[in-house]
């Protein structure tokens, strides 16, 4: 775990009220994490509870920190409410400071519209995948483009129950770049092993993805 990321600013809720304002679909945020154990775990908190407070279709929850997460906060973006929640696959893994708070909003969007910005030729391939599959998304607070591959992928994983995808904060845990030897932000990785280094589109990601459900 790492506590060396700035405190965010708190947002502008009337700037997101755009995006968040007439959501079709309820939408919980699962946070898991302790706020009294660090300071990105807090502002996680602060960050779920203020856009819930904001935002009539949005719900939040605090759950404890579970064995099989290495790295504290972890945002899940669910459908529906707490007692009767979707488990998309959507996870934020770290706080989504800067300019991933764009992700986060993705996410969001994502879940409450079902996918529906997901093109047909992309859903059609989802629906034929093989096996399951985990999408890392490595970026960081400054990664405009890795929050614009977050959000794509956050789409895709919408409209499969076979496609989990993990956004991480590089700049929280630098570990994780050393881990998959990367150079350059954004950086993704299929199944722990197929790579794709910068910018990707939905179209790049399912080529990528295809490639790494054949090996």
């Amino acid at each position: 775990m790492s506590d060396n990321a700035p405190e965010a600013a708190p947002p502008d809720w009337s700037e997101l009220a755009p995006f968040l304002e007439h959501l079709p679909r309820d939408v919980h945020l699962a946070l898991w994490g302790d706020p009294e154990g660090s300071g990105v775990e807090a502002e996680a908190a602060r960050l779920a509870s203020g856009l819930c407070a904001t935002f009539a279709r949005l719900t939040w929850s605090q759950r404890p920190r579970r064995p099989n997460y290495d790295f504290y906060p972890v945002i899940g973006v669910m459908g529906g409410q707490e007692d009767s929640e979707e488990d998309l696959g959507l996870r934020l893994i770290g706080l989504p400071a800067g300019v991933q708070l764009t992700a986060l909003l993705g996410a969001i969007q994502a879940v409450a519209f079902s996918g529906q910005h997901v093109e047909a030729r992309a859903r059609i391939q989802l629906s034929r995948m093989p096996a399951s599959a985990i999408v890392e998304v490595i970026t960081d607070a400054q990664d405009e483009a890795g929050a614009s591959l977050a959000t794509a992928a956050f789409g895709l994983a919408v409209c499969s129950p076979r496609l989990r995808v993990f956004q991480i904060m590089a700049d929280q845990f630098p570990v994780v770049r050393h881990k998959y030897n990367v150079l350059e932000l954004p950086h993704t990785v299929i199944n722990g092993r197929v790579h794709i280094a910068g910018p990707a589109d939905d179209r790049a990601i399912l080529k990528h993805l295809a490639a790494a459900l054949r090996d």
